[in-house]
């Protein structure tokens, strides 16, 4: 396995500079881009595995850039933003960020992120349990894969973290704070929004509404994963 290779997409020169450094001075290898449109010549050209972009730019901002992202690739992504309105941060998960931060930040706090977003989605270790089997479901750790009725479908690196983590423990009960822990690796501040975020876009992505519902919540606990005979 190669050094891990990651873009970073702002308008702003000091943040590029200043991100890249950090980053480089870790040891990955950085490329930048100052808009979502440069960012998409880069992406063309290279393979990144993980994608730092900021929310306001012009020509092609943020969410767009993810959008286009999310066409071709399930890197992880995490969105640099000014303002860190709740409705600018659920608008980021729904279309596949991994995680936000708000400026002003701490560049060895964006560094630790990043290492966790790389840990989680380029060492994969093996286990004794690599594949989940349930009713209609499948779940491959190493493969990073999921099958509804033997097709497969299509999960963000976390959404695909926070499926396994559940169904890795049918019937258990975990509360939104563990779940922070567990699947997203640091203290999200409280923002347990994150977490009921990305339930509904499994839910939806497993099917709900046609056959079992696999994630069920648990009313003023968190969540569950379970299945059903039918």
């Amino acid at each position: 396995m190669g050094i891990p290779r990651i873009l970073v997409v702002d308008d702003e020169e000091g943040i590029r500079d200043l991100v890249s450094m950090y980053l480089e001075k870790e040891g990955f290898n950085v490329d930048i881009a100052p808009d979502g449109q440069g960012a998409l010549s880069k992406i063309e050209k290279n393979d990144y595995d993980l994608f730092i972009i900021d929310v306001m730019m012009p020509k092609l901002d943020g969410f767009g850039l993810v959008r286009e992202i999310r066409r071709f690739c399930d890197k992880p992504v995490i969105m640099l933003t000014a303002k860190g309105e709740e409705y600018e941060r659920v608008l980021g998960f729904e279309l596949g960020c991994d995680d936000y931060v708000v400026k002003p930040f701490s560049p060895r706090e964006l560094v630790h992120r990043v290492r966790v977003l790389l840990k989680r989605t380029l060492n994969m270790e093996s286990s004794e349990q690599n594949i989940l089997k349930f009713p209609r479901l499948l779940i491959d750790k190493l493969s990073r894969q999921a099958k509804v009725d033997g097709k497969e479908i299509t999960l963000t690196p976390k959404e695909f973290e926070l499926l396994y983590y559940l169904a890795s423990s049918p019937g258990r009960v975990y509360t939104r704070e563990q779940i922070l822990e567990n699947v997203w690796g640091y203290d999200y501040f409280g923002d347990l929004r994150t977490v009921d975020t990305h339930v509904k876009k499994l839910r939806e992505k497993l099917g709900r509404g046609n056959g079992p519902d696999y994630i069920s919540t648990v009313w003023g606990v968190g969540y569950k994963f379970e299945v059903t005979n039918d």
